[in-house]
């Protein structure tokens, strides 16, 4: 069974991700797959491209937004939000662990102007850690406030 995490009405986070959980997801109502794990990160992951087409296949929309050794930038936050924001439905998004998915979230909600301590409640709540980017959180919190 996939290890599908709620952190809101419309976002899940996930460990890495088969051809067989694409399937689950589309069977669940999901509607976009996040893909936010560079490929070769280790032999036993499934390869994006394979992802992307069963996404597609399952009538899902794919994008990739790959978090690597160089962190969130905020790029990569502008993309999550603009991905989000193109998408009418629940959306999973996937990495190893699915810690870089649920980060990427955190940031981009903050961007938004979501209160940083309801989302790092969200993420704890699914068993994920914000601390690392908790002050980015912030600041970005506050930004969207101005």
């Amino acid at each position: 069974m996939s290890d599908f995490r709620q952190l809101s009405e419309s976002f899940w986070a996930s460990p890495q991700i088969a051809v067989d959980d694409v399937k689950e997801a589309a069977a669940r109502g999901f509607t976009l797959v996040v893909n936010n794990r560079p490929d070769g990160e280790s032999d036993d992951q499934t390869e994006g491209a394979a992802i992307e087409a069963a996404a597609k296949e399952a009538g899902l929309a794919y994008c990739a937004i790959p978090i690597n050794h160089s962190g969130f930038s905020e790029a990569k936050v502008t993309q999550m939000v603009d991905a989000l924001a193109a998408n009418d439905g629940p959306v999973l998004a996937y990495c190893r662990s699915g810690t870089r998915s649920t980060l990427l979230w955190s940031l981009a909600q903050a961007s938004k102007g979501t209160d940083p301590d309801a989302i790092a409640m969200a993420a704890a709540e699914a068993g994920y850690d914000v601390s690392p980017v908790r002050q980015a959180m912030g600041m970005l919190a506050a930004r969207s406030a101005d």
